[in-house]
C-alpha cells in the first residue's frame, strides 16, 4: 500500500496540493482523476520523489520516503515500474534493449538472464518476434505494450501509468486497460493510474480519488462514481463523458 498523508505542495505563492490524504491499496487500480491544473499530475510526481512536499509524507508500505536519504530512496524506486505518459521508449534501443534497462540498472545479472526476462515479459503484453524492432518501427498501441512489458521488468511492487491512454483509439486503450488491469491482479501490484478517461475509470477503476483544486474531493469505485451527488465530480464526469460521444 502507498499512502499520502496531509500533503502539501507549493510553487511560488500558488498552492497546488492542499492537506492531501489518500491510500492506494495493493492489488487494486487506483486511479487520480481531476480535471487539467487541478493537482493531479503533482501529486503522482510526489508519490514517485520527482517532487519533495512541503507538508505531510509519502509512506510506502508504511516506509516514510519523504524523511529517507538518496540511497535508501533509491532502494524503494527499485520496486517501482512507471508508465509513462507516450511511452517514453528509448528511441535509439531496440525493443528488446528498452525493456532489459531496469534490469541493467538495477540488477547484476547476466545478459542470458535479462534477455529472458524481457522475452517473458514482451510475450505477457502480447508482443512477439519484435525484439530487434526500434520505437519507430511500432504503433502507438504496440509501445504502450513495450513501455508496460519494461515497467514490470523487474518485478515491481508498486505501478505508476501516467495517461496510460493518451493518444490511443477507444479500441486499443480498452486493451491496455485490461492488460494493466490483468498484471495488477496476476502479481498483487499496487498500481496508481493518473488518467482524464472516462472508460478507464468505468472499466478498471477499483479506488477513484478525485483531485479538486488541490484538494482531495472524494474517493469511491467504478459503481459509485455514477451515483455520487458531488456536484464538482458530477460535473466533470458527465462533461467529460459527453465530450467522448461528440468525438465518436
Amino acid at each position: 500500500m502507498i499512502e499520502a498523508k496531509n500533503v502539501s505542495k507549493t510553487f511560488g505563492d500558488h498552492q497546488v496540493l492542499k492537506n492531501v490524504s489518500v491510500k492506494f491499496e495493493k492489488g487494486k487500480n487506483n486511479l487520480i482523476i481531476g480535471q487539467s491544473g487541478s493537482g493531479k499530475t503533482v501529486l503522482m510526481k510526489c508519490l514517485v520523489g520527482l517532487y519533495e512536499v512541503d507538508k505531510g509524507k509519502i509512506l510506502f508500505d508504511d516506509r516514510n520516503f519523504s524523511k529517507m536519504s538518496f540511497a535508501e530512496m533509491k532502494e524503494i524506486r527499485q520496486e517501482i515500474g512507471m508508465l509513462f505518459q507516450g511511452g517514453a521508449l528509448f528511441d535509439s534501443m531496440t525493443v528488446e534493449e528498452n525493456v532489459m534497462f531496469p534490469l541493467s540498472m538495477f540488477t547484476r545479472q547476466t545478459l542470458e538472464e535479462r534477455r529472458d526476462r524481457a522475452n517473458f515479459c514482451l510475450s505477457r503484453v502480447n508482443i512477439v518476434n519484435s525484439n530487434k524492432l526500434y520505437p519507430s518501427e511500432l504503433s502507438g498501441g504496440m509501445k504502450k505494450r513495450v513501455a508496460i512489458a519494461r515497467a514490470i521488468s523487474n518485478h515491481p511492487k508498486y505501478l505508476f501509468c501516467d495517461e496510460p491512454n493518451s493518444g490511443l483509439d477507444p479500441k486499443t486503450a480498452n486493451v491496455i486497460d485490461k492488460l494493466i488491469n490483468e498484471i495488477t491482479q496476476e502479481y498483487n501490484i499496487t498500481t496508481v493510474i493518473n488518467t482524464h478517461d472516462m472508460n478507464s475509470v468505468i472499466e478498471i477503476g477499483d479506488k477513484i480519488s478525485y483531485i479538486y483544486e488541490g484538494q482531495l474531493w472524494w474517493e469511491g469505485d467504478k459503481t459509485t462514481i455514477m451515483h455520487t451527488d458531488n456536484k464538482e465530480l458530477n460535473d466533470f464526469v458527465f462533461a467529460t463523458e459527453l465530450t467522448r460521444k461528440l468525438r465518436k
